[in-house]
């Protein structure tokens, strides 16, 4: 493929500079010239930075995904549009050979191979490093999953269960029939099929929405871990993957345990801190590796990972390499949220959301033994290698009641029913949540003005530091795209202008008091980390110069000059992916005026569900169904290699 074709590709926006640059790189390794190989490369750049893992070559790429609408063509075997490439035509590899032409190259590998490029047996192209990341984070769960903890006292599992818990099904005289996850049972209390799962499994994800008492759930695994003959000492690390995520597990840990009914002794060995995934692992300055790994294993013996949807795929592969084989790996999230910002959908891979699974006969029998629950199983549901042992869905919200529109709507968005979703929008029946249609964006300003006052005035107004963030976190407004009218930068600058006309805010410069921020690129050095969130004020220790003030896990606010900061923006709006980790008590959410690939039925649930009161969606229906249509889609062999069977 000569440079001419090249250009042509780029200047049609198919592909990035970034992509460009590797194919050309991945080109001259090579040294034959051989485009399919040049298209291979660009294309694994591209969806990598989408936050794929790999690209199936195999696959046909649906109509629908308008994320990869410009590369349908390269997988088909077609020829870009004209009017996309200057005129020109550049033809495509044939779909039927291309794999077989990949292999022939030097720098394409099988699995195993040290090679830049990584094309397994099911025509799946990988950058060597995510496949390497994706196989020792399959080997190990798979790993854990086989080998059962062996070593548990029955006869106290099932006491410490009742107290905590209540008591079985068999100790009320009733039985049920249900699978799982469809058609749960009300009777089954399934935060104590999971913390029977904890117990007797090295790995177990405990997935559910807002407000079904995951952190509740695990705080009493933890004190039945602790209650184990030989388990007095434990070394027990929480993280979780922001500071913000890592401070609301602490608060819910530290809450819950004083609640619970359990020796006082227990209680104290129970930990009380947590911190970020990067922080437990050590992160080293500048560089992307850890102080602990394969060869410098963490010193601990359960590990709580909080908000494990936002995990991506290199730090969930980072962070199991680091364990002992003998910790315990317990996973709380969502598995139906956003996935990960960076490549990879981790926790929904695990799960194999959208698919049912069934326990194990051995483990239904165990359950019994223990808690009286019967579970039956569907017909042919066991399959897997045994991990549907290891995942317990919660259903029952307790945040929500039964009237609760957010809950109603949430799980309506899930389903990807628009038409109940619509109705139950449009009736107003729901004091919780409320839909307005989207106003044109010459009316905007004046639209949203009350709502940026009332949500944002109390902070600004606020002198103590530690409540002027928990007042910033009583409001948001979350936008789906970035750009574009309806966009987050197009909303933090007019917010900016509202709050300056009201006299709120004086931001005659970069830098004001009352500035919030939202750090975007980690950094190792000051330990600040995408995601985090601060607030710009005046430092009464140093003459009341400005500083960006940020809460940590542990109740400390760190304070830096802002000139020091990493990669940052202006967050009175941000975008649903952002918010993940995050709980305010109200939040508008803004969708744009025409569809997009962004829009998809988990952001949509996702922001919903950010809140603790209320929100109120804005937005047009026809975008609103076209969003719950489509499922995020994230290419990766993760679920094959933890589903499938394996000789």
């Amino acid at each position: 493929m000569n440079r001419k074709d090249q250009s042509r590709l780029y200047d049609s926006g198919i592909l990035s500079e970034l992509d460009m640059h590797f194919a050309r790189f991945i080109a001259r390794l090579d040294g034959t010239g051989a485009p399919e190989l040049f298209f291979a490369a660009a294309l694994i750049s591209s969806y990598t930075r989408q936050g794929h893992i790999c690209i199936d070559l195999e696959s046909k790429l649906g109509p629908d995904d308008l994320k990869t609408l410009h590369f349908v063509s390269a997988v088909a075997g077609e020829k870009l549009p004209d009017g996309e490439n200057g005129g020109g035509a550049v033809v495509r590899p044939e779909l039927s050979d291309w794999p077989d032409k990949l292999r022939r190259s030097p720098v394409v590998g099988k699995p195993g191979e040290f090679k830049p490029l990584i094309l397994d047996d099911c025509s799946r192209l990988y950058l060597y490093r995510y496949w390497d990341y994706q196989q020792e984070l399959a080997s190990l769960i798979r790993g854990r999953v086989s080998a059962d903890i062996e070593d548990i006292d029955v006869t106290i599992l099932k006491k410490g269960l009742e107290r905590l818990f209540g008591a079985g099904l068999h100790q009320r005289g009733s039985k049920t029939r249900s699978s799982r996850p469809a058609g749960q049972a009300e009777d089954i209390d399934w935060q104590k099929v999971a913390a029977f799962a904890a117990l007797v499994k090295r790995f177990c994800i405990i997935s559910g929405g807002p407000g079904t008492g995951k952190t509740t759930t695990v705080a009493k695994i933890l004190a039945l871990v602790l209650e184990q003959p030989n388990s007095r000492k434990l070394r027990i690390a929480l993280a979780a993957p922001t500071g913000k995520a890592a401070a609301r597990l602490q608060e819910a840990i530290k809450g819950s345990k004083e609640k619970l009914d359990c020796p006082e002794n227990i209680k104290e060995e129970m930990p009380e801190e947590a911190s970020t995934i990067h922080r437990l692992l050590g992160s080293i300055p500048d560089s992307p590796y850890f102080r602990h790994n394969a060869q410098n294993r963490l010193p601990v013996d359960v590990v709580v990972v909080d908000e494990a949807s936002m995990v991506d795929l290199a730090l969930m592969s980072k962070l199991i390499q680091a364990l002992p084989s003998k910790a315990r790996l317990i996973l709380l999230g969502d598995k139906d949220q956003l996935a990960s910002v960076e490549p990879g959908a981790v926790l929904g891979d695990i799960c194999d959301t959208g698919n049912v699974h069934s326990f194990s006969g051995r483990f239904l029998s165990d359950l019994k033994k223990i808690t009286g629950y019967e579970v039956h199983t569907q017909p042919g549901g066991e399959d897997g290698s045994g991990i549907q042992d290891c995942i317990v869905q919660l259903k029952k919200s307790f945040r929500f009641g039964r009237d609760s529109g957010i809950d109603a709507v949430s799980r309506a968005v899930n389903a990807g029913d628009a038409d109940l979703a619509v109705t139950l929008l449009m009736d107003r029946k729901h004091g919780d949540i409320k839909w307005k249609d989207l106003p044109p964006p010459g009316a905007l300003p004046l639209a949203i003005k009350d709502a940026a006052i009332k949500g944002f005035k109390d902070y600004l107004r606020a002198s103590d530091i530690r409540q002027i963030f928990q007042l910033f976190d009583r409001f948001r407004i979350m936008c789906a795209l970035r750009k574009g009218p309806y966009g987050v930068i197009a909303l933090n600058f007019l917010v900016e202008q509202i709050l300056s006309e009201e006299g709120l805010i004086q931001p005659d410069s970069t830098w004001y008091p009352g500035r919030p921020l939202l750090i975007t690129r980690n950094d190792y050095n000051l330990r600040l980390f995408n995601g985090d969130v601060g607030i710009v004020l005046p430092d009464s220790a140093e003459n009341n110069d400005l500083r960006a003030f940020f809460p940590t896990a542990d109740g400390i606010v760190r304070k830096f000059s802002p000139l020091r900061l990493p990669e940052h923006e202006t967050v009175y709006a941000m975008t649903v992916h952002k918010s993940q980790g995050s709980e305010f008590d109200k939040a508008l959410l803004l969708l744009p005026d025409r569809d997009s690939p962004v829009l998809t039925r988990e952001l949509i649930y996702t922001g919903i569900t950010r809140t603790r009161e209320s929100v109120e969606i804005w937005g047009s229906e026809n975008v609103f169904r076209s969003a719950l249509s489509r499922r995020i889609k994230r290419t990766s062999g993760l679920r094959d290699g933890l589903w499938m069977d394996q000789e």
